[in-house]
């Protein structure tokens, strides 16, 4: 039986598992993999490698950006969104923000059916959004993304005005993720456990259905032959050109890399940085890379728990890790190290911390004088009456191995132990981890969080997702400013004043060593040269509904 996480359990064990993206490429938004070299071809089936398998398909319940990616072929949104950040229609046609950002007009299609017949209408948006917000949902990452929702009333068929209790800016953002689609009225009621089993009890309006789902080993998309409400940001309308997308589930990343190369299948996500080289030598492939927009892969410091309520300490361990040597060394050059909490892909990015912090061991071991470990035991760890200076960065063995974190995690420990600073790594159960993490008592979190927009940094460091209300903020502090900051972002979408308070946020957070960013996750993909019409979206992931295969 798979065990329970609660909800920050959950949320930062699943929401560690990202997307990557590639290097040479875009920033976010709906861009094509390969332009086509010809006119499409309708037919065939696609067939894709991934790494990682959805805990549960519930695109309301689950923070797993492998169910949203997936799913986003089943389930429509209100609008869509672009690499420049600028909205489409999709399932409404225009909308209207108030002033204030309390509330959201939207002018709905009047020809979208579900798969199951159903018909969408205003009335579906509500019931979505309520369903979301529900108790019994136990929504992780949906409901955070509806933000201070108060509620949705429906003005007749086709129009809907959603509110909110406070501004909500990123509202539109949000409205654009599979996370907040929408369910066919029927599967609705159908109840949390068939939803999270996946299969075809998920109906949608999408472009496929989900027609098939074997655990463990694959999920089958096929196409639905009467969809013809495609948002903006696609290259053609109609049906998708492909027959069935069948996504197996590799979690090998030598098996997923051979089955790649071998042809058995035509595209493999998460291919290892040490097969880079190889597959763009092999005939017939192709490597797409492109980096993610959100959050980096960043260790977070509790900075409520000793020894890091001591600034100096934090400085210390920030300053004592060789970043760009150990990224470098683990990923062999294929991820970019970070400087700030969110990607340069992510909009509002301050590139002034690039290079503002670089490693500085003698620098550290100043600051651990200063802080009062000025004493050595006999393995060389540094000591203040008679204690060892040790942290527990707490690990799960589901996550840590991707991306080779483990091995990062080995040479952090090294580096950390030249300047006399123990890190326990306990590898825990779920359980465990989540009272240990959910609880505030451990001292270093890792954790990464693909989003298009910089309102990510509310999640990181606002004290209104504390932990204990549900939220992400792993720093354990209340900061004035970061409330003040990521509140006034998060209020607005004028420019001037996101461009101002969110590098603020970013500077912040290096400056009081909350936060040590690693890398950005780069999406490493390869294909066929079979394959044509592969995108991706604004939180980069990939879109199969405007793909088709050469006919050979």
């Amino acid at each position: 039986m798979r065990p329970t996480l609660s909800r920050l359990g959950r949320t930062l064990a699943v929401g560690v598992s990202g997307l990557l993206l590639l290097s040479a490429c875009s920033s976010g938004g709906d861009t094509t993999a390969k332009a086509g070299s010809s006119k499409p071809v309708a037919g065939g089936t696609l067939t894709t490698a991934v790494d990682t398998e959805p805990v549960s398909w519930d695109i309301h319940a689950s923070t797993q950006d492998v169910t949203a990616e997936i799913q986003r072929g089943v389930f429509d949104s209100l609008v869509s969104q672009d690499s420049d950040g600028t909205f489409h229609p999709w399932l409404a046609t225009k909308w209207e923000v108030a002033p204030d950002f309390k509330s959201y007009t939207f002018h709905l299609r009047d020809d979208v059916t579900f798969t199951d017949g159903a018909k969408f209408d205003a009335s579906v948006v509500k019931a979505n959004f309520d369903h979301i917000v529900a108790k019994e949902t136990k929504s992780l990452y949906a409901a955070n993304l509806l933000g201070p929702y108060t509620g949705t009333e429906v003005i007749d068929p086709q129009t809907v005005k959603v509110t909110f209790s406070k501004a909500f800016a990123p509202f539109l953002q949000a409205a654009s993720t599979t996370y907040l689609g929408f369910y066919s009225p029927k599967a609705l009621a159908a109840g949390a456990g068939k939803l999270a089993a996946g299969g075809p009890a998920d109906v949608g309006s999408g472009p496929f259905v989900f027609s098939g789902y074997t655990k463990g080993q694959s999920a089958t998309l096929t196409r639905n032959p009467d969809y013809a409400w495609a948002p903006k940001t696609a290259t053609h309308t109609g049906a998708a050109y492909l027959d069935k997308v069948v996504i197996r589930f590799l979690p090998t990343a030598s098996v997923r890399a051979g089955a790649l190369t071998s042809g058995q299948v035509q595209v493999a996500k998460a291919i290892p940085p040490q097969n880079v080289t190889a597959l763009k030598a092999a005939p017939g492939l192709e490597l797409i890379s492109r980096a993610n927009p959100g959050g980096n892969y960043n260790l977070w410091l509790n900075g409520s728990l000793a020894p890091l309520d001591d600034v100096r300490v934090r400085k210390a361990i920030q300053r004592g890790i060789d970043v760009e040597q150990d990224v470098k060394t683990v990923t062999f050059g294929q991820y970019p190290r970070a400087w700030s909490p969110i990607s340069p892909t992510t909009p509002n990015y301050d590139k002034s911390l690039e290079g503002s912090w670089p490693y500085d061991p003698k620098l550290s071991a100043r600051l651990l004088d200063e802080a009062g470990w000025t004493g050595k035991d006999a393995q060389g760890y540094r000591t203040k009456g008679g204690k060892r200076l040790t942290v527990e960065w707490p690990q799960l063995s589901i996550q840590a191995t991707r991306e080779g974190r483990d091995v990062l995690g080995q040479a952090v420990q090294a580096d950390l132990k030249k300047i006399g600073v123990e890190v326990k790594r306990p590898n825990l159960d779920i359980g465990t981890y989540n009272t240990q993490v959910y609880g505030g008592k451990a001292n270093i979190i890792d954790l990464s969080w693909p989003r298009f927009d910089p309102d990510v940094l509310w999640l990181f460091f606002n004290s209104g997702s504390a932990p204990a209300k549900g939220g992400i903020n792993a720093t354990f502090l209340t900061d004035a400013s970061f409330d003040a900051w990521t509140d006034q972002g998060r209020a607005t979408l004028d420019e001037k004043t996101r461009a101002d308070v969110y590098p603020k946020v970013q500077q912040r957070g290096i400056d009081l060593a909350v936060v040590i960013p690693l890398y950005t996750q780069v999406s490493l993909v390869g294909q066929s040269d079979e394959v044509r019409g592969l995108t991706f979206n604004a939180s980069n992931w990939l879109t199969y509904y405007d793909a088709w295969l050469v006919q050979k």
